[in-house]
Parts: C-alpha cells; structure tokens; sequence
C-alpha cells in the first residue's frame, strides 16, 4: 500500500516527449500540428523535471511515451528513460510501458522485458501506431499484459496529431473508435481497460463500453471539461463515477488548467474525490486492494 495521505490527486494521462539524451518521440510535423490543436506553450520535459512539476503540485502522475516505430517509422524517446525516472520518483511518478503491435512476437517479448524494468501498465494509440486493437492477431500482446495482472490505457477519438495537415499525416481515426476495445475487453475479462479521453465523436459508444464491461474504465484526459458532453458529466456524477479517472494529457493540457475546469462542473464532493485520486488507486493498487 502507497501513503497518499499528502497526495492531493492522481494524474492518469501524462507524456513524456524527450528522454535525456535529447531525442523527441515525435516528428517535427507531429509536433507542430500538435500544438496547432492544442495551443500549448509548455516545453517537452525530461522525466525527472516532469517529477518536479508533479511534485510542487502535491500529485503523482502516471508517465509514459508511444513506441509507433512501424507506422510512423520514428522511433519513439526512450522507453528505458521513462521507466528509470520512475524508479527514481516512486513518490510522485507511476511508469507505463509501450510496444509496437505490429512486430508481433517481439512485441511480447520486448513488454516482458518492460515489465522486467518496473512497467506498471501499458500504453498504446491505435490510430497513431497503426493497429485495429479488435484483430485477434494482437490478443498475444493483450494477453501477456493481462498475466502480468497490468492495466493498459489505450487512446481514443480524435487525435491532435496530424490534425490540420492533409490526408492527417496518413493516420485513420477510425482506429481510435472506442467499440474496438469492446473485443479486446470481451476476450481479456482479467485485464483493467481505460478509454483515454472522452471519445469524440463517439462518447456514447465509450459510455456503454464502461457501462456493460466491468473491466473498463474511461480517463478524461486531453479536453477541458467544460467541454465534456452532457451524457458524460451525467455519467461521470452518478452511475460510472467510480470508473472515471483524472488525466491531464499534459504538456498539452496543464492538470492547473484541467482541475479549474472541473471544479467549474459543481459536482458533488464524494464524486471529486473518487475521479481525483480514489479510483486510480485503487485501479493501480496504491490502496491496497
């Protein structure tokens, strides 16, 4: 069990885009159009000065990069890098691991060797990589995850990346669509599934997902909140408010800019403290359970 006695919230959804030696995980049109969508100003900071950040704010944060090697064809920042700070930080940071689905077996043997280095769960971005997460060729990686007893968080709806550029550098949308993850969930009914992001244009879908599969949960990372939809502040206040999940997206979203946001949708005191903190611990086992 963590103490989170003087941790004032958890925050699900936090990248981190440049490893110590320098190196970025994305191009520089990824970047660019990133921040187009965005409109963010924070820099790209290394693990150790997103531990810094964190820390100041009394949160703990879970961290981690994208490895999209095969549809991108740009490797990703170091893997390793996040996984060490990590270590470092084990007061403030939470580190995730990331393979590319589409190098199949090695792809299961680089995630054990991750969770060999302390990965605590696994991030993917199906429109970023590349992947339909519904194909059963991929249920070899979902499954070692699952064994491992490791949550992932997978990306879904639209994306910044790519937007604004034509043919969106390439990347389907439609990959993101959170009714895919509905197999993934359906096959793996061990493995602890968060939708990251309210799901547009396909909120609806992510909310029944959440409703009908206990093993999946929705983080509400990357939009402000007074831009949620009224079926999702409806649902987040009262029958899924114990699977929703804090998540900033930061650097694009700062978690400043996210919690004054929220406090703007007045809910009730009980519901604050299940999506600030209560529900990640206990999806993460900070609690315990």
């Amino acid at each position: 069990m963590t103490d989170l006695s003087g941790v004032r919230a958890i925050d699900t959804h936090v990248h981190i885009q440049v490893d110590d030696s320098g190196r970025f995980g994305a191009s520089d049109e990824q970047r660019e159009a990133m921040d187009r969508y965005f409109g963010s100003s924070e820099p790209a900071r290394t693990v150790d000065e997103t531990a810094a950040y964190f820390r100041e704010r009394a949160m703990m944060a879970v961290v981690f990069t994208v490895d999209a090697t095969t549809n991108t064809r740009h490797a990703p920042n170091s893997v390793d890098d996040v996984l060490a700070g990590a270590a470092r930080h084990p007061d403030v940071l939470i580190g995730y691991g990331s393979v590319d689905p589409l190098q199949g077996d090695a792809a299961v043997e680089e995630l054990h060797r991750q969770v060999g280095l302390g990965a605590r769960g696994f991030k993917f971005h199906p429109t970023l990589q590349g992947f339909d997460p519904s194909d059963a060729v991929y249920d070899p990686v979902f499954a070692a995850i699952e064994q491992h007893g490791l949550p992932i968080v997978v990306h879904t709806g639209q994306t910044g990346v790519g937007a604004g550029v034509p043919g969106g550098l390439g990347l389907r949308l439609g990959l993101s669509n959170p009714m895919l993850l509905d197999d993934v969930a359906a096959r793996h009914p061990d493995l602890q599934i968060v939708m990251a992001h309210p799901s547009v244009p396909w909120q609806d879908e992510a909310i029944a997902i959440a409703t009908h599969k206990a093993n999946v949960w929705i983080d509400l990372s990357g939009w402000s909140p007074k831009y949620f939809s009224p079926a999702l502040v409806r649902a987040t206040r009262t029958y899924l408010k114990h699977k929703m999940l804090f998540g900033s997206d930061f650097p694009a979203i700062t978690p400043d800019r996210w919690l004054r946001d929220f406090a703007g949708l007045e809910l009730p005191d009980d519901v604050v403290q299940l999506v600030l903190k209560d529900n990640a611990a206990r999806l993460l086992g900070l609690d315990g359970s």
